[in-house]
């Protein structure tokens, strides 16, 4: 997989990928029970890998091949 993270923001009901072929994703945090959860701090002590973003503090890992495979996601709501 060429395409990878570059950036991550997060609102109070999303998470917002940059991708470096240009794209962006809205992920809903409530598709992520660890991520729903947390704290704005928390969410924004994560570290990107080529391959996709994790959070220590909160023992999660999710990746970004499986962001651009899931069936599951859907349009998000703009803050």
């Amino acid at each position: 997989m060429s395409v990878t993270i570059k950036s991550a923001k997060f609102d109070p009901y999303n998470m917002w990928l940059q991708l470096s072929d240009g794209r962006t994703l809205g992920v809903p945090l409530s598709y992520f029970p660890a991520l729903a959860g947390a704290t704005a701090e928390q969410l924004a002590t994560f570290e990107l890998s080529p391959r996709g973003i994790h959070w220590d503090g909160l023992n999660e890992d999710l990746s970004l091949e499986g962001f651009l495979v899931t069936q599951k996601l859907q349009p998000v709501r703009k803050p």
